[in-house]
């Protein structure tokens, strides 16, 4: 039949109008050449026909996704473009036609299913296939219908198109940051994300609701049940893997696991929070990390943390069950709960660290922040184990050896010493925020004590800890502290003095003993330093001090042997004989190491190449083995790793690397400095990229 005038309607072409499609769904960035659209949301198509349409012809589109698309669970979808529409969650409408080619717009429904659709042009029996036809579709926090619903357009920019961020580290008195390179428009990085909902076998249907999805994902992101994204590994010894200090981002580890498909080695709590937000980023979901420093981990459900210490002060590790982690890194991301009561929309934590088993599998979340906050802990998903991460009771136990059995005697109880200072970056700043009030009330404020109480209430055994009453004028009152220099530089000795303050005078005969001991952050005990075991009277001294001294070679061997950051833990209990009275304190001490610096000019034009030095001089009195630099440059090149050796006390290194920009905007340039003796050293800067 001739292609006339009068012959059937063919479509022969489609024009995605990608870049105005793309602007006005917010997915410009995303390093992929197919379309990306967000759900709820108009966007435009261009159909070129063999023929100019009339009004009699048929058009229909056809939006398919998964592999056996039926029109009667919404995997096949047949939109008519003529004036009778059927009763269709997604809408088309022809909006111009001008000769052989007519602009059509579609609206997906808000509450569509994610993923990636085939698109195809029916018009009557023929069917016309476009090249390069799939249609990426994600969750619109623009969108008023869409359940993840952002209404502030600061906080959109922030927790999903933001690609850069910190992950705070430390403990609550000496927080640090870590520059993070999240990366998820970052080739590869959408398609994996697919990938894993696919490779999950996440029903079709499910793949609409984010409490679903992101539940899913943060099994998925741990290789622990599923051969998911990352290996956890808190062994200190990390060949045949890379090391998790070394990971400045999450699109090398993600683009990695798309290309094997295997789980990549090896992850920490942070890494895993990096890895989700990049995920739920990238889908759409708004998601931030967040640390909870001193964070317990209740293996018991019971909202105590048990520490067991012998009669020296030094943690028994063999005794404890439970933990307290110094610092510990999850995620909340953002949507409405219609599947819960009223008031716990918003933010929802989720964990992908693998931690403790849910519903049989390593998955944690969402759980609401709201409900945690109240004590709400009988709502899904995990709400008792998230509770009890920023409001346990820690407990010390100090194990005496009574005739030849080991007896615990309760040293103290403390009720505000879990969930401290918990953070996330700040919306629009390169700053930290302190959202310790969106996970629990004030201490010690009548709505705290009571959403403990209302925790406790739905927990099988559960004590509340109470404060201890006031102390009168006879009983002892000691006060530890310590003095001198709280900067540790590795290779200097640990020169302090455990102070002791007498509070309520009195003449009383005091068995001191304290220990110093090196630590993970999750309070795992790597090396004990020192010991030291004293009686001292307090007649008429308001303040005794007692020296602490360890030497350099006492803790160097340990830093090599383990390669994670350590820090070192000082316990102290003390005895006021013939009272019956104990009193313990703990205290840690992290160490500082020399700074990296980057020299690269502020502004660069596209497709330019300039250089970028990276410069670190050990001003250490010990040399560094093994000095390993990582760099990464988000838009302007993938992360790489520099061998520099050794380097002697006074050496200095300088790595160059030639960058050519591909985006223009701001940029930022993450390194690491990694060696036997010193871990996790970071250093960024930005670079303006211009036309």
């Amino acid at each position: 039949m001739s292609n006339g005038a009068e012959g059937p309607l063919q479509a022969v072409g489609v024009d995605f109008l990608k870049e105005q499609n793309s602007h006005s769904h917010h997915t410009k960035d995303y390093n992929i050449p197919s379309l990306i659209v967000r759900r709820g949301q108009k966007f435009q198509l261009k159909v070129k026909f063999n023929r100019e349409p009339k009004a009699n012809d048929k058009i229909t589109l056809r939006f398919s996704i998964g592999e056996k698309p039926m029109k009667s669970n919404g995997t096949l979808l047949s939109l008519k473009t003529g004036l009778e529409q059927p009763v269709n969650p997604w809408h088309t409408t022809i909006c111009q036609t001008n000769g052989k080619e007519c602009l059509i717009d579609v609206t997906p429904s808000a509450d569509a299913i994610i993923g990636k659709y085939l698109l195809s042009v029916k018009t009557g029996p023929n069917i016309y296939s476009p090249e390069k036809n799939f249609v990426y579709l994600l969750f619109n926090p623009w969108c008023e219908a869409d359940s993840v619903f952002m209404p502030s357009d600061a906080e959109r920019t922030e927790y999903v198109l933001n690609d850069t961020g910190y992950l705070y580290v430390g403990s609550a008195k000496n927080i640090g940051e870590r520059p993070w390179n999240f990366g998820q428009f970052e080739e590869s990085v959408l398609d994996c994300c697919f990938y894993l909902l696919d490779k999950g076998k996440l029903k079709l249907n499910s793949r609409k609701d984010p409490v679903i999805i992101t539940r899913f994902m943060s099994a998925l992101v741990n290789s622990h049940d599923d051969a998911g994204v990352l290996f956890g590994n808190w062994s200190g010894k990390y060949s045949g893997g890379t090391s998790p200090l070394a990971w400045t981002g999450s699109a090398p580890i993600l683009q990695q696991y798309y290309k094997t498909k295997k789980p990549v080695n090896f992850g920490q709590c942070w890494v895993f929070s990096g890895v989700l937000t990049t995920v739920m980023r990238s889908l759409g979901i708004p998601a931030r990390s967040v640390t909870n420093f001193a964070s317990a981990h209740d293996t018991e459900e019971n909202l105590k943390v048990d520490i067991y210490v012998n009669e020296s002060g030094q943690k028994l590790d063999h005794l404890t069950n439970d933990s307290i982690w110094n610092f510990h890194v999850w995620n909340d991301v953002w949507m409405k709960r219609p599947d819960l009561p009223k008031g716990n929309d918003g933010w929802q934590a989720i964990d992908a660290t693998p931690q403790e088993q849910s519903q049989g599998i390593f998955q944690c979340g969402p759980c609401p922040v709201n409900a945690i906050r109240k004590g709400d802990v009988y709502l899904p998903y995990d709400s008792k184990f998230v509770f009890a991460e920023v409001n346990a009771d820690r407990i010390y136990w100090l194990v005496k050896n009574v005739d030849g059995k080991e007896k615990c005697i309760k040293l103290r109880e403390d009720t505000k010493v879990i969930g401290k200072s918990i953070s996330t970056k700040a919306v629009g700043k390169n700053t930290r925020e302190d959202i310790t009030h969106q996970y629990k009330f004030p201490e010690n404020s009548p709505e705290e004590r009571k959403a403990v109480e209302t925790a406790c209430s739905y927990l099988k055994s559960c004590n509340l800890g109470v404060g201890y009453g006031s102390a009168e004028v006879s009983k002892p009152n000691l006060q530890f502290e310590l003095e001198g220099e709280k900067a540790l530089w590795p290779g200097q000795p640990i020169d302090l003095n455990i102070v002791i303050k007498n509070e309520s005078g009195g003449s009383w005969t005091v068995n001191l003993a304290a220990s110093c001991q090196l630590e993970s952050y999750t309070g795992k005990v790597e090396a004990s330093l020192s010991i030291i075991k004293q009686t001292v009277e307090t007649e008429g001294k308001p303040v005794i001090q007692i020296p602490l001294k360890v030497a350099a070679d006492a803790y160097i061997k340990t830093l090599m042997a383990v390669e994670d950051e350590l820090l070192v833990k000082i316990n102290i209990i003390a005895e006021v004989e013939k009272m019956n009275e104990r009193f313990s304190d703990e205290q840690s001490l992290t160490f500082q190491y020399p700074p990296l610096k980057v020299e690269m000019p502020e502004t660069a034009k596209i497709n330019q190449d300039f250089t970028c030095a990276f410069i670190f001089k050990n001003t250490l009195s010990i040399p560094l083995d093994n000095c390993k630099l990582h760099v990464e440059g988000l838009g302007i090149f993938a992360m790489e790793t520099f061998d520099q050796g050794d380097l002697a006390p006074g050496g200095i290194f300088k790595s160059k690397i030639v960058c050519a920009p591909r985006k223009t905007g701001l940029k930022k340039i993450v390194a690491k400095l990694n060696s036997t003796q010193v871990k996790g050293i970071n250093v960024e800067k930005m670079i303006d990229i211009t036309e």
